[in-house]
């Protein structure tokens, strides 16, 4: 039989995994742009993440990609509905990593496999937020309805970045080519995903005093 002990290591465990996906989120396009700009005096910002792939960063990117894919397979929530988004989640970042971005001219076959892998990305992990984080029992504690505005709020920025980069690509691309507006775009929906999985890993509003150790993991 597990320990108290032995249980509560394997759930702060747990919450440091959900922290640092969120942290990888967050960082990413940063690192990518200052890595680029400081390293290898490169353009500030280019047109979107995925072009970093074509960069001196290009390790970073795939290695970030990976990771977040890595940790969606292995995550388990609480049924099958978590752990299928969490699995369709792991399978986009993959594709993301290993099918890179057209980088000149109409999309070819690893461009279009980028680009639908991104698109239902994102979308799962507005799902994650919006259908998942913010399931409650029948007496929700005042820490967790804060929690669900978080998830909420993360949930419907994500959805309106992912619109307003289809719009751009669709109807405007061709008239702003420099336009760096899907990097920003892109770049807003990760603060957003990663400020849930902070969320979610205990980072704000958790239920329970300060300097007391999770007894369970957040809903």
């Amino acid at each position: 039989m597990k320990t108290k002990a032995s249980s509560r290591g394997q759930i702060n465990s747990y919450l440091a995994l959900r922290k640092a996906v969120g942290w990888i989120g967050i960082l990413l396009p940063f690192v990518l742009m200052f890595g680029v700009f400081l390293l290898f005096h490169g353009k500030l910002p280019l047109f979107t993440i995925s072009m970093y792939y074509y960069t001196g960063m290009r390790d970073v990117l795939v290695g970030a990609l990976c990771a977040i894919g890595l940790f969606m397979f292995f995550y388990r929530g609480y049924d099958k509905w978590d752990n299928i988004t969490g699995n369709i989640v792991g399978f986009c970042a993959i594709c993301i990593a290993w099918f890179p971005a057209t980088k000149l001219g109409p999309l070819d076959l690893s461009g279009k496999i980028h680009f639908t892998a991104a698109c239902i990305f994102f979308l799962m992990l507005a799902f994650f937020s919006l259908g998942l984080f913010t399931r409650k029992g029948p007496n929700p504690t005042a820490r967790k309805l804060k929690r669900n505005i978080i998830y909420i709020v993360c949930g419907l920025v994500m959805i309106a970045c992912l619109i307003g980069m289809l719009i751009f690509f669709v109807f405007l691309q061709g008239s702003h080519p420099d336009s760096t507006f899907a990097f920003w775009a892109e770049t807003v929906a990760l603060i957003a995903f990663g400020v849930s999985w902070l969320t979610k890993g205990g980072t704000f509003y958790p239920d329970r005093k300060p300097g007391q150790k999770a007894a369970r993991l957040p809903d």
